[in-house]
């Protein structure tokens, strides 16, 4: 987006026509068992055609109904297995739906990896309180509070790589534990004293995602459930890396693709039809994808790369006129876009961007694009957190224009976190109008190119909350005060940032306090956390 001096226009990609009738059956159980690598499918089952072909079941009363395979008792523990023998690293989702819990102690559902037995496998599995990391029907390897309610969906993914087992639950990871009883097996549905449904299962050979521990004191309810109070900050370790914090976590939550249909695409031309064509799905990009053009996402979708080196260069990911959109981008590598901006967010809500490495595609292409992340035309409820952003000159752009108050008043709600600005030279953000933007424990590195070169900038009134930042050999750390270019001044609180040969953080006025919990970690910790844990393969 263009700065207000400059002739403005909203740029409204043409929307490319959705052919009709485009959509994606998954057929029973396709197995495609070899050598191949690169996260291809092993098994895929939606049960759709009415049956349940290449499954066999121990105990319980297994049927499918209405387009899902339900076990209906709750006095067995019951068991539905697929696939080879042979499979050692596996990732087996599906979607899972406890109907009636029994009085048992192991009572639960979950996916199941390397099944060797009826006796012998590793299972993620949900109770009514918790999540867990399993050895067979019983001996609990892990476990984070959760809380479970039936007749709701969840999408559970159990990734084995090597020793290390990692469970996520809507795209959150949250157990994660080395074992190596089990080297091989197939893939399995358990309901143990439960009665419970599952749909779209999917099994690859894609290695999982570093496990993560989550800390003590873990939240029991789901991932989207919105907490209550702001703390103070502290000195305490940030959220797991895979937790939603933050704005996206309001007025009903950020989902994404949980509770649809997962599929993989490895062309560009494949990502551009599943990311716009209607429904609930999640998308995993296989590869790096180059294309042309704008990819128009429509609502209820996630879109994530697999492994550390999938993604899309020269390509606009653009989220637009959906209230709310319900759209999650994470781990994937965006390049430069000649002309035009990486992720375009316009009058859109409820977005999570997570754990992406963007950048130019060169250092010397600084200048030669538009922004990475721009949030205008009353964009909100928006979370980008632990991402990358590199070798770029305009990075983020809240509010496209001074003029644009009716629309973006009361809007333009975001927080970034644990994000690593380095080599982009202004609008980390540059914030017009909205309140509160939260700026906490994000690092920024070497933004000095000119003396125009700036961290954060709040005009036109907006309230920025900026802490927990660590500034090095930057410029100038934060406008507010003085306003920016030819922008009115706005409002800036800022409190314990580390500024290291770096130009001050302006402030100005008060701003109004943000709704969800957080932690804040000390300064002095921000940086070795953030170039840790952000960016492309550090989900």
């Amino acid at each position: 987006m263009q700065e207000s001096h400059v002739p403005l226009r909203r740029r409204r990609r043409a929307r490319s026509a959705l052919a009709a009738g485009v959509s994606v059956t998954v057929t029973a159980l396709i197995l495609t068992i070899g050598a191949a690598a690169n996260a291809a499918t092993l098994l895929s089952d939606d049960f759709n055609d009415g049956n349940a072909n290449g499954w066999s079941t121990s105990g319980g009363s297994w049927s499918v109904a209405s387009g899902a395979y339900t076990q209906s008792s709750t006095g067995a523990s019951a068991k539905a297995l697929a696939g080879s023998t042979s499979w050692s690293t596996a990732t087996v989702s599906a979607k899972v739906r406890a109907d009636t819990f029994s009085g048992s102690g192991s009572r639960g559902l979950g996916v199941a990896a390397r099944v060797q037995s009826t006796s012998n496998f590793y299972a993620l599995v949900l109770t009514p309180t918790a999540v867990q990391l399993r050895k067979g029907s019983t001996t609990v390897l892990a476990s984070a509070p959760y809380a479970t309610a039936t007749g709701t969906w969840y999408t559970l993914s159990l990734s084995a790589t090597g020793g290390t087992l990692v469970g996520t639950v809507n795209g959150s990871q949250l157990v994660s534990v080395t074992d190596g009883s089990y080297a091989t097996g197939r893939a399995g549905l358990m309901a143990n004293y439960t009665a419970a449904s599952f749909d779209d299962v999917v099994a690859t050979d894609a290695a999982g995602p570093s496990p993560s521990t989550p800390p003590s004191g873990s939240p029991s309810t789901p991932p989207s459930a919105s907490p209550s109070a702001q703390p103070s900050p502290s000195t305490s370790p940030p959220p797991p890396p895979t937790g939603l914090v933050g704005w996206a976590t309001q007025a009903g939550g950020t989902t994404g693709g949980a509770g649809g249909a997962t599929v993989t695409v490895s062309t560009w031309a494949d990502l551009r039809t599943q990311a716009q064509a209607a429904g609930t799905r999640t998308i995993l990009v296989n590869g790096m994808l180059s294309g042309s053009g704008t990819i128009e996402i429509t609502a209820n979708k996630t879109i994530r790369g697999v492994g550390a080196n999938s993604g899309v260069s020269g390509t606009t990911l653009n989220i637009e006129d959906m209230h709310p959109a319900n759209v999650i981008i994470q781990n994937l590598n965006i390049r430069g876009v000649p002309g035009g901006d990486a992720i375009q967010i316009e009058n859109a809500t409820h977005i999570w961007i997570d754990h992406n490495t963007m950048s130019s595609t060169i250092e010397s292409d600084v200048d030669f694009y538009d922004g990475m992340i721009d949030i205008t035309h009353g964009g909100d409820y928006v979370t980008v957190s632990w991402n990358v952003l590199r070798n770029h000159w305009k990075d983020s752009l809240v509010g496209h224009s001074d003029g644009n108050a009716g629309e973006d008043v009361g809007h333009l709600r975001i927080t970034y976190h644990h994000n690593w600005f380095d080599r982009t030279f202004e609008r980390n953000p540059r914030v017009r109008f909205g309140e509160t933007v939260h700026v906490f424990n994000n690092y920024y590195s070497n933004i000095d190119n000119n003396s125009s070169s700036y961290g954060i900038a709040s005009t036109m009134n907006a309230g920025v909350l900026v802490e927990g930042n660590v500034f090095e050999n930057v410029v100038q750390a934060c406008w507010s005060a003085s306003g920016y270019a030819d922008s009115d001044p706005g409002r800036l609180v800022a409190r314990d940032n580390l500024l290291t040969n770096a130009g001050p953080c302006e402030t100005n006025g008060s701003v109004a306090s943000v709704p969800y919990g957080y932690t804040a970690q000390g300064s002095g910790a921000v940086k070795s956390s953030v170039t840790a844990g952000a960016g492309a393969g550090k989900l």
